[in-house]
Protein backbone atom coordinates (compact mmCIF):
# COMPACT_ATOMS: atom_id res chain seq x y z
CA UNK A 1 0.00 0.00 0.00
CA UNK A 2 1.09 3.82 -0.36
CA UNK A 3 -0.47 5.40 2.02
CA UNK A 4 -3.57 5.62 4.38
CA UNK A 5 -5.69 8.33 5.16
CA UNK A 6 -7.81 8.56 8.07
CA UNK A 7 -10.87 10.65 8.80
CA UNK A 8 -11.14 12.69 11.63
CA UNK A 9 -13.91 11.52 13.72
CA UNK A 10 -14.89 7.74 13.83
CA UNK A 11 -17.42 6.34 15.65
CA UNK A 12 -17.83 4.21 18.47
CA UNK A 13 -18.70 0.94 16.59
CA UNK A 14 -15.68 1.50 14.69
CA UNK A 15 -13.01 2.00 17.48
CA UNK A 16 -14.83 -1.15 19.26
CA UNK A 17 -13.29 -3.24 16.33
CA UNK A 18 -9.83 -2.41 17.59
CA UNK A 19 -10.61 -3.98 21.46
CA UNK A 20 -11.31 -7.53 22.56
CA UNK A 21 -12.95 -6.20 25.93
CA UNK A 22 -14.11 -2.44 25.39
CA UNK A 23 -15.56 -1.73 28.85
CA UNK A 24 -12.52 -3.00 30.24
CA UNK A 25 -9.77 -1.02 28.12
CA UNK A 26 -8.44 2.84 28.40
CA UNK A 27 -10.78 3.18 24.78
CA UNK A 28 -7.68 5.43 23.63
CA UNK A 29 -7.53 4.48 20.18
CA UNK A 30 -7.35 7.22 17.84
CA UNK A 31 -7.15 9.79 20.51
CA UNK A 32 -4.18 11.67 19.39
CA UNK A 33 -4.56 11.24 15.52
CA UNK A 34 -8.30 12.80 16.55
CA UNK A 35 -6.55 15.63 18.42
CA UNK A 36 -4.21 16.63 15.88
CA UNK A 37 -6.06 16.77 13.02
CA UNK A 38 -6.00 19.98 12.32
CA UNK A 39 -2.36 20.45 12.45
CA UNK A 40 -1.66 17.52 10.38
CA UNK A 41 -3.58 18.85 7.39
CA UNK A 42 -0.32 19.29 5.28
CA UNK A 43 0.95 15.77 5.68
CA UNK A 44 -2.60 14.34 4.19
CA UNK A 45 -2.48 17.08 1.44
CA UNK A 46 1.46 15.20 0.57
CA UNK A 47 -0.50 11.56 1.32
CA UNK A 48 -3.28 12.82 -1.13
CA UNK A 49 -0.35 13.65 -3.37
CA UNK A 50 1.30 10.24 -3.18
CA UNK A 51 -1.59 8.46 -3.70
CA UNK A 52 -2.75 10.07 -7.42
CA UNK A 53 1.59 9.93 -8.39
CA UNK A 54 2.33 6.57 -7.35
CA UNK A 55 -1.56 4.17 -6.41
CA UNK A 56 -3.18 2.26 -9.49
CA UNK A 57 -5.80 1.38 -7.04
CA UNK A 58 -7.99 3.19 -4.38
CA UNK A 59 -10.20 1.51 -1.78
CA UNK A 60 -11.91 2.79 1.23
CA UNK A 61 -12.30 1.51 4.31
CA UNK A 62 -16.45 1.29 5.44
CA UNK A 63 -18.31 -0.19 8.67
CA UNK A 64 -21.38 -1.23 9.42
CA UNK A 65 -23.62 0.61 11.48
CA UNK A 66 -24.51 -2.07 14.69
CA UNK A 67 -26.74 0.41 16.32
CA UNK A 68 -28.92 0.43 14.01
CA UNK A 69 -30.04 -2.95 14.28
CA UNK A 70 -30.98 -5.05 17.80
CA UNK A 71 -27.96 -7.81 17.06
CA UNK A 72 -26.67 -7.91 20.42
CA UNK A 73 -22.99 -6.69 19.15
CA UNK A 74 -22.10 -3.17 19.46
CA UNK A 75 -18.76 -3.74 17.55
CA UNK A 76 -18.78 -3.07 13.83
CA UNK A 77 -18.16 -5.20 10.46
CA UNK A 78 -15.21 -3.65 8.83
CA UNK A 79 -14.17 -4.39 4.94
CA UNK A 80 -12.27 -2.34 1.93
CA UNK A 81 -14.55 -1.10 -1.18
CA UNK A 82 -12.68 -0.21 -4.08
CA UNK A 83 -13.55 3.28 -6.20
CA UNK A 84 -13.41 2.37 -10.13
CA UNK A 85 -14.26 5.08 -12.64
CA UNK A 86 -11.94 8.02 -13.83
CA UNK A 87 -8.20 9.25 -13.40
CA UNK A 88 -6.71 8.63 -10.02
CA UNK A 89 -7.19 12.38 -9.03
CA UNK A 90 -10.95 11.96 -9.30
CA UNK A 91 -11.11 8.97 -7.24
CA UNK A 92 -9.40 10.02 -4.38
CA UNK A 93 -12.07 13.72 -4.70
CA UNK A 94 -14.83 11.27 -4.77
CA UNK A 95 -13.46 8.95 -1.86
CA UNK A 96 -13.01 12.50 0.19
CA UNK A 97 -16.54 13.25 -0.33
CA UNK A 98 -17.70 10.03 1.51
CA UNK A 99 -15.47 10.34 4.40
CA UNK A 100 -17.35 10.07 7.67
CA UNK A 101 -20.75 10.27 5.71
CA UNK A 102 -23.83 7.22 5.62
CA UNK A 103 -24.09 5.40 2.43
CA UNK A 104 -27.69 4.27 1.92
CA UNK A 105 -28.00 1.17 -0.22
CA UNK A 106 -30.09 3.00 -3.07
CA UNK A 107 -26.60 5.32 -3.50
CA UNK A 108 -25.38 2.07 -4.64
CA UNK A 109 -27.75 -0.29 -6.20
CA UNK A 110 -31.10 0.34 -8.43
CA UNK A 111 -34.19 -1.88 -8.44
CA UNK A 112 -34.82 -4.44 -11.20
CA UNK A 113 -30.62 -4.34 -11.38
CA UNK A 114 -28.43 -7.59 -10.41
CA UNK A 115 -25.95 -8.31 -7.63
CA UNK A 116 -23.77 -10.58 -6.19
CA UNK A 117 -24.55 -12.00 -2.25
CA UNK A 118 -20.97 -13.37 -0.10
CA UNK A 119 -21.67 -14.91 2.94
CA UNK A 120 -21.28 -17.71 5.06
CA UNK A 121 -23.72 -20.67 5.02
CA UNK A 122 -25.21 -21.62 8.46
CA UNK A 123 -23.64 -24.30 10.14
CA UNK A 124 -23.76 -27.79 11.15
CA UNK A 125 -20.64 -28.55 12.76
CA UNK A 126 -18.79 -32.12 12.20
CA UNK A 127 -20.77 -34.10 10.58
CA UNK A 128 -20.58 -38.03 9.23
CA UNK A 129 -20.74 -38.95 5.54
CA UNK A 130 -24.42 -39.80 5.18
CA UNK A 131 -25.42 -36.44 6.19
CA UNK A 132 -22.68 -34.27 4.69
CA UNK A 133 -22.71 -35.95 1.52
CA UNK A 134 -25.44 -38.03 0.93
CA UNK A 135 -24.07 -41.20 0.22
CA UNK A 136 -26.55 -44.46 0.98
CA UNK A 137 -26.52 -46.51 4.54
CA UNK A 138 -25.05 -49.69 4.17
CA UNK A 139 -27.06 -53.14 4.66
CA UNK A 140 -29.14 -53.27 8.15
CA UNK A 141 -26.70 -55.67 9.64
CA UNK A 142 -23.18 -54.11 8.97
CA UNK A 143 -20.09 -54.75 11.09
CA UNK A 144 -19.43 -51.61 13.45
CA UNK A 145 -22.10 -49.18 11.70
CA UNK A 146 -23.41 -48.53 8.78
CA UNK A 147 -23.63 -44.91 8.19
CA UNK A 148 -20.84 -45.25 6.64
CA UNK A 149 -18.27 -45.79 3.57
CA UNK A 150 -17.89 -49.22 2.95
CA UNK A 151 -14.78 -48.80 0.73
CA UNK A 152 -11.95 -45.45 0.90
CA UNK A 153 -10.20 -47.01 -2.28
CA UNK A 154 -7.65 -49.24 -3.67
CA UNK A 155 -4.83 -50.44 -1.91
CA UNK A 156 -2.65 -48.92 -4.66
CA UNK A 157 -2.64 -45.93 -5.39
CA UNK A 158 -1.99 -45.92 -1.51
CA UNK A 159 -3.77 -42.94 -0.91
CA UNK A 160 -7.42 -42.12 -0.02
CA UNK A 161 -8.16 -39.29 -3.26
CA UNK A 162 -9.72 -36.27 -2.59
CA UNK A 163 -13.21 -37.49 -4.30
CA UNK A 164 -13.97 -39.95 -0.93
CA UNK A 165 -16.76 -38.83 0.78
CA UNK A 166 -15.33 -38.21 4.42
CA UNK A 167 -16.82 -36.67 7.68
CA UNK A 168 -15.65 -33.39 8.76
CA UNK A 169 -17.14 -29.82 8.82
CA UNK A 170 -20.20 -28.81 7.21
CA UNK A 171 -21.88 -25.38 7.11
CA UNK A 172 -20.27 -22.51 8.08
CA UNK A 173 -18.61 -22.35 4.85
CA UNK A 174 -17.74 -18.64 2.79
CA UNK A 175 -20.25 -18.64 -0.54
CA UNK A 176 -20.98 -16.47 -2.98
CA UNK A 177 -24.46 -16.44 -4.90
CA UNK A 178 -24.33 -14.57 -8.70
CA UNK A 179 -26.96 -12.79 -10.07
CA UNK A 180 -29.62 -12.45 -7.44
CA UNK A 181 -32.58 -10.37 -9.35
CA UNK A 182 -33.40 -6.73 -7.07
CA UNK A 183 -37.05 -6.92 -6.63
CA UNK A 184 -37.54 -3.64 -4.46
CA UNK A 185 -35.42 -1.64 -2.37
CA UNK A 186 -37.87 -0.17 0.21
CA UNK A 187 -37.19 3.27 2.24
CA UNK A 188 -37.49 3.31 6.21
CA UNK A 189 -40.49 3.10 7.64
CA UNK A 190 -41.35 6.42 9.29
CA UNK A 191 -40.27 7.84 5.92
CA UNK A 192 -42.90 6.25 4.07
CA UNK A 193 -45.77 8.35 4.02
CA UNK A 194 -48.68 4.80 2.64
CA UNK A 195 -46.19 1.91 4.50
CA UNK A 196 -42.67 0.95 2.41
CA UNK A 197 -44.31 -2.33 1.04
CA UNK A 198 -47.62 -0.81 -0.58
CA UNK A 199 -48.25 -2.06 -4.41
CA UNK A 200 -50.97 -0.99 -7.01
CA UNK A 201 -53.42 -3.40 -5.47
CA UNK A 202 -53.45 -2.64 -2.54
CA UNK A 203 -56.06 -0.89 -0.64
CA UNK A 204 -54.73 0.18 2.25
CA UNK A 205 -51.18 1.32 3.18
CA UNK A 206 -48.81 -1.68 4.53
CA UNK A 207 -45.56 -1.93 5.96
CA UNK A 208 -42.91 -5.04 4.95
CA UNK A 209 -42.87 -6.10 8.58
CA UNK A 210 -45.11 -8.91 8.52
CA UNK A 211 -48.16 -9.68 10.96
CA UNK A 212 -46.18 -10.81 14.69
CA UNK A 213 -42.39 -9.95 13.26
CA UNK A 214 -40.32 -11.76 10.78
CA UNK A 215 -39.47 -15.43 12.75
CA UNK A 216 -36.29 -15.00 14.39
CA UNK A 217 -35.63 -11.24 13.41
CA UNK A 218 -38.40 -9.01 14.46
CA UNK A 219 -39.60 -5.67 12.66
CA UNK A 220 -37.85 -4.11 10.11
CA UNK A 221 -37.26 -0.29 10.66
CA UNK A 222 -34.71 0.59 8.28
CA UNK A 223 -34.25 0.11 4.85
CA UNK A 224 -34.78 -2.99 3.27
CA UNK A 225 -33.77 -4.85 -0.43
CA UNK A 226 -35.96 -7.29 -1.39
CA UNK A 227 -34.09 -9.68 -3.11
CA UNK A 228 -34.80 -13.30 -5.99
CA UNK A 229 -33.84 -16.46 -4.49
CA UNK A 230 -32.45 -16.98 -1.07
CA UNK A 231 -28.80 -15.77 0.75
CA UNK A 232 -26.60 -17.62 2.31
CA UNK A 233 -26.43 -17.85 6.44
CA UNK A 234 -29.00 -18.01 9.59
CA UNK A 235 -30.93 -14.81 10.16
CA UNK A 236 -29.18 -11.35 11.55
CA UNK A 237 -25.79 -12.73 10.05
CA UNK A 238 -23.80 -10.31 7.75
CA UNK A 239 -23.97 -10.52 4.21
CA UNK A 240 -22.35 -8.74 1.10
CA UNK A 241 -23.75 -7.05 -1.81
CA UNK A 242 -21.54 -6.14 -4.30
CA UNK A 243 -22.20 -5.46 -8.34
CA UNK A 244 -22.16 -8.26 -10.48
CA UNK A 245 -18.24 -9.10 -12.07
CA UNK A 246 -20.22 -10.15 -15.49
CA UNK A 247 -22.13 -7.95 -17.86
CA UNK A 248 -25.63 -8.86 -17.62
CA UNK A 249 -26.92 -8.56 -20.84
CA UNK A 250 -29.99 -11.07 -21.46
CA UNK A 251 -33.71 -10.96 -21.36
CA UNK A 252 -34.17 -11.79 -18.18
CA UNK A 253 -31.59 -9.52 -16.42
CA UNK A 254 -32.77 -6.43 -18.41
CA UNK A 255 -36.28 -6.86 -17.87
CA UNK A 256 -38.35 -4.25 -15.46
CA UNK A 257 -39.91 -5.42 -12.06
CA UNK A 258 -43.20 -4.34 -11.61
CA UNK A 259 -44.40 -5.65 -8.26
CA UNK A 260 -47.86 -6.38 -7.91
CA UNK A 261 -48.75 -7.83 -4.36
CA UNK A 262 -46.23 -8.02 -1.63
CA UNK A 263 -47.64 -10.69 1.17
CA UNK A 264 -47.10 -9.53 4.99
CA UNK A 265 -49.32 -12.04 6.65
CA UNK A 266 -47.93 -13.60 9.68
CA UNK A 267 -44.87 -16.16 8.55
CA UNK A 268 -45.39 -17.39 11.94
CA UNK A 269 -48.52 -19.63 11.28
CA UNK A 270 -51.34 -20.04 8.65
CA UNK A 271 -51.54 -16.39 8.11
CA UNK A 272 -55.17 -15.02 6.92
CA UNK A 273 -54.58 -10.66 7.67
CA UNK A 274 -52.08 -8.46 5.27
CA UNK A 275 -52.59 -5.74 8.39
CA UNK A 276 -53.71 -5.33 12.01
CA UNK A 277 -56.48 -3.21 10.91
CA UNK A 278 -57.55 -5.64 8.54
CA UNK A 279 -57.43 -8.54 11.20
CA UNK A 280 -59.06 -6.09 13.63
CA UNK A 281 -62.17 -5.75 11.20
CA UNK A 282 -62.41 -9.36 10.83
CA UNK A 283 -61.90 -10.85 14.30
CA UNK A 284 -63.86 -7.78 16.37
CA UNK A 285 -62.83 -6.49 19.95
CA UNK A 286 -60.08 -8.67 21.58
CA UNK A 287 -60.48 -9.00 25.11
CA UNK A 288 -57.82 -7.07 25.96
CA UNK A 289 -59.52 -4.05 23.61
CA UNK A 290 -62.65 -4.35 25.79
CA UNK A 291 -60.94 -4.17 29.00
CA UNK A 292 -59.19 -0.75 27.56
CA UNK A 293 -62.45 0.73 26.51
CA UNK A 294 -63.59 0.05 29.95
Amino acid sequence: AVTTVWAQKLGEAMLRRYYKSWFSSKQKAFTKYMGSYEKNAESRETAFGRMAKHATVLRVLAHTSPSALKLGSKKAQVCEIQINGGDMSAKIAYAQSLLEKKVTVDQVFKESERCDVIGVSKGHGVEGVTHRWGVSRLPRKSHRGLRKVACIGAWHPSRVSYSVARAGQNGFHHRTELNKKIYKIGVEASKAENGNATTAIDITGKDITPLGGFPHYGVVNNQYVMLKGSCPGPVKRVITLRRPLAPQTSRAAQEQIDLKFIDTSSKLGHGHFQTQTERAKFMGLRKKDIQKQA
